[in-house]
């Protein structure tokens, strides 16, 4: 099962599934990239390209993050290696983030999470007044507590999705769009076939990569995870003068990435891009897959955003977009081989954290695939945890013999 014509089927053509497939292909393995629509045309082309440490608390997920962190520069050292252009198009910016407390009790929060961080190996730097300043001339001088994380990047997310994905194709995998997967075909407890809109497709290996509708897939497969969409909406102004210089966010962005809340959660998220917009998030927001825009949605962004950078009052905005992002009850990835469907693995769940996380998802599941040793203790990631089987059951699974 292990040789180098091992058959592996990625379900989902998103950025994680885009760095699984990378994986596999330099690993060997036969890959194939499916997906229904085209690639990263759905949540990664709707993201912000955050590759961040700054906002996770100490546990396995900013382990995570770390490891993420230290490949992205290899990756695409590795990407310039077989084209600058693809390389210069991912937009690779490690700009470092800014977290401002504007209340002496998210000053408090700020503190006392940077403390804990620290203590897991993540850098930040107490910014006074003088060196926020300098760092970001217009933001608010009406703040109570500055952070620097100088670990904190971006990306241009289609761009970085296209780059890993046509890594993986250069290593000999396949990609077909406007392929639906529609139900599984197995033997005994294992997956042999999915049926999908143009045929069936048969593999040794099936990886669910389905960003937010990953727990639609698995229902599909009749292995359920508790995977569900979460939504986010971003405005985009004309372009500027440089005007934002760091990823600059408010303090209540973390609260608001770890809470489990349906209403909607706003908090300022500040950033600009090359070619001169900035763009202001972020909103949170369980609504199914309702992919309207909401004025007020829109409203109360603006206003966190305006809280933060005063100067942006006046500038126009010339678009405005959404996106869902895959939730997770217990704000934990699912990295790993299905308990119920031999040959079925999951690799989702990762919020608004999917652009940064991709390539250490896709490391992780290489290496328990191949069952080689982890850069990280993968336990808590384990598909047979409440949170990921808590969810509704499905019939879709058709059996051969």
């Amino acid at each position: 099962m292990y040789g180098t014509r091992t058959r592996v089927a990625v379900l989902g053509a998103g950025i994680v599934g885009c760095a699984c497939a990378r994986e596999l292909a330099l690993a060997g393995l036969d890959v194939t990239v499916v997906d229904r629509g085209a690639a990263a045309s759905a949540t990664t082309a709707h993201g912000e390209g955050n590759v961040l440490v700054s906002d996770k608390g100490p546990g396995p997920e900013l382990e995570l993050a770390q490891l993420s962190r230290r490949l992205w520069p290899q990756v695409l050292q590795a990407v310039a290696a077989r084209s600058t252009h693809a390389a210069q198009a991912v937009e690779w910016e490690p700009k470092g983030g800014i977290v401002v407390a504007t209340t002496d009790a998210g000053a408090r929060e700020l503190t006392r999470f940077a403390a804990d961080q620290r203590a897991a190996g993540v850098h930040s730097e107490v910014l006074d007044a003088d060196a926020l300043a300098e760092a970001e001339p217009y933001v608010t001088r009406e703040y109570t507590a500055a952070l620097h994380y100088p670990k904190d990047a971006q990306v241009q997310p289609a761009a970085a999705a296209a780059a890993l994905l046509t890594e993986a194709l250069a290593a000999g995998a396949t990609l077909r769009t406007g392929c639906e997967a529609l139900s599984a075909v197995t033997r005994g407890d294992r997956i042999t076939g999915v049926r999908t809109s143009t045929g069936l497709l048969e593999a040794d290996w099936f990886v669910n990569a389905a960003g937010p509708w990953s727990g639609e897939l698995s229902t599909r497969l009749g292995a359920p995870v508790d995977v569900r969409p979460r939504r986010g909406d971003v405005l985009v102004t004309t372009p500027l003068p440089p005007t934002v210089f760091h990823k600059v966010y408010d303090a209540d962005y973390v609260g608001a990435v770890g809470s489990s809340a349906e209403e909607l959660q706003t908090s300022a998220v500040v950033e600009s891009t090359r070619g001169g917009s900035v763009l202001i998030g972020s909103s949170r927001r369980r609504v199914g897959f309702d992919d309207r825009l909401r004025p007020e949605v829109l409203s109360a962004i603006a206003a966190k955003a305006l809280r933060l950078f005063p100067a942006l009052a006046g500038v126009p905005v010339m678009r405005a977009y959404g996106g869902f992002r895959p939730y997770v009850p217990d704000h934990l990835p699912v990295i790993g081989a299905d308990p119920r469907l031999a040959g079925l693995w999951h690799v989702g769940g990762h919020e608004g954290a999917g652009i940064g996380l991709s390539v250490g998802s896709a490391l992780l599941l290489r290496e328990l695939l191949l069952d080689q040793p982890t850069d990280m203790d993968a336990t808590p990631f384990r598909v047979d945890r409440p949170a990921i089987l808590g969810g509704s059951t499905g019939t879709a699974r058709e059996e051969t013999v």
